[in-house]
Formats: C-alpha cells, structure tokens, sequence
C-alpha cells in the first residue's frame, strides 16, 4: 500500500512539474517560439536509441506478397518517443501504418512505390516504402470479413488524409515524453498517452487509423455494454457496442483486437519445418552434414 502511495505521489509530482513548465513556457514564449521549441522537441523525440534488437524481421518481397489494403503493420519502434510509448502501453508495439497498396500512388525519385500510410510526430502524414521497416520487428493485423467497399472507403478516408500537418504549439503533449519511464501506475499509463492538446496525440496514438476504421463502422476494441431481456417466453443477452474516443487508441489494441487477424508471412503461403539447417551446438555441424 505504502509503495503504490509512493508511486501515485511520484506521477503527480511529474505531472505537476510539466504542468508548470508548461505554463511558464506559454506565458514566456509567442506562438512562433512555441512552435520552433515544438518541432525541436518532436525532432529531438524521434530520433533512434542505440543498441536496438531486431529478431523478427521479414524480406520485403515476402512482405509485399503477404500485405492487402486495409492491414496495419505494427513497428517495434527505436526512437526516444518509442521507449515511452511502449512502457506506457505494456506492449511490443509502439507505431503503426496503415497498407493502402497501390492507392497512394506515390512513389521514390528511384521508382519505389510507398504503399504505407503513417502519422508521425515531426512530419505529419505521409506515405512511406515497406523497405523504410526492413530492419524492424513488426506484425500484421488483417481487419477480419471487411467488404471490398469498406475497405475501398477505409483507404480513401488515409489516403485523402496525406499531408496533414500537426500543431507542435502544444508543448505538454510533447513534454510528457521526455521521461520514457515515469512513475505512473499501470492503470493510469494510458489515459496519459490521451492527454493534452489532441493534435500531437493524434500524430503518435494510432488515432489516425482508428478514425478511419470507425467511419465505416468497423470495430476495434469497442467497449461492450451487455443488457439482459426477460420476458415470462424468452430470455436474452443482448451486446450492445460502444464506440471509444479514437484519441485512446494504441498499437497494441490492434494486437489484441478480437477482430483483427494476426499475418505470419513465413507460414501464409506454406511452411516445412523440414526444410530449415539446424546448427547442433555440441558439435558445430548442421543437420544436413549430419545426414
């Protein structure tokens, strides 16, 4: 008990630390100045942590074969907004993308075609090369039984949002990230990630993505309201759907989503276990040696 006070105290203090240098920054510095201190915060943010650890990684070509408009590759991110997100959601997952295939029609001064559609903090939205996360741990999250129209109304709602651009005025929603870890209990971490101004929030939280699924109605993790019917000649449970606030979405809530597909692209198009070269450690030799 004395420990969780402890921790409780410690959030407070953090919140209430920002809450004032937020408000001496505001009231010191004009809007143009808040915005040069935004986007060197943003800039300082998204920049990569040493000694990253890729150990799920895929070619791109396989990639390319397994991925269909609609899906959502999640990236274990590297950079410094990554590490906060991450511990703030209890997950692997600290980005997403959204796979519009084709539909960006955009393309690299190489001819590479840029097929994800993502929010980032220091740049907006953009279209971005599968290539861009050959390097990185990810995940495919397929949304389960969508029509071809909604998911032709899914892609438009990404692809007509490319180019939009966010207000880094909004210093607390950027400080808030500078501590990657701090003292927050497990149940208040993510309400912190909703916090703020919305617009930088917007950028990092998956919101984007969310905003677009539920405009065609399509669920994520919808809050599920369960009524009961009695009457004296039936008897039901009814499950009523509650829309959440897009703000309060996160990677991870595609992950666990009951009603997206997890892709594995090594065993999509089939997999022979039978076929891999194990090295056995005693000897150094692999099994085809062995045979």
């Amino acid at each position: 008990m004395a420990f969780l006070v402890v921790k409780i105290l410690g959030a407070l203090i953090v919140v209430v630390i920002i809450a004032i240098v937020t408000a001496v920054v505001a009231l010191i510095l004009s809007s143009s100045l808040r915005s040069r201190l935004g986007k060197w915060l943003a800039h300082y943010l998204s920049q990569p942590i040493p000694n990253y650890q890729p150990f799920s990684t895929y070619e791109i070509p396989l990639l390319e074969k397994v991925m269909r408009p609609g899906d959502i590759l999640l990236v274990d991110g590297n950079t410094r907004i990554s590490t906060a997100i991450k511990y703030l959601t209890q997950s692997t997952w600290s980005h997403a993308a959204f796979y519009a295939g084709s539909a960006t029609n955009r393309f690299t001064e190489s001819g590479e075609s840029l097929p994800l559609i993502e929010a980032l903090l220091d740049e907006g939205v953009i279209a971005s090369p599968l290539s861009k996360y050959r390097n990185f741990n990810v995940r495919i999250c397929r949304p389960v039984g969508l029509s071809e129209q909604d998911r032709e109304k899914a892609v438009h709602f990404m692809v007509k949002s490319l180019g939009l651009q966010y207000d880094l005025k909004h210093i607390f929603d950027l400080l808030r990230y500078l501590y990657a870890t701090p003292p927050i209990p497990v149940r208040f971490r993510r309400q912190m990630i909703a916090l703020g101004s919305g617009d930088p929030s917007r950028a990092i939280c998956s919101s984007l993505i969310a905003e677009s699924f539920q405009s065609i109605h399509y669920p994520i993790l919808p809050l599920i309201e369960k009524r009961t019917e009695v009457s004296p000649y039936h008897y039901s449970v009814k499950e009523i759907y509650h829309i959440r606030h897009h703000s309060l979405f996160t990677p991870r809530d595609f992950d666990v989503s009951p009603f997206f597909k997890i892709i594995k692209p090594t065993i999509e198009h089939g997999f022979d276990y039978r076929s891999l070269t194990f090295v056995d450690p005693q000897i150094g030799l692999d099994q085809t040696d062995m045979k």
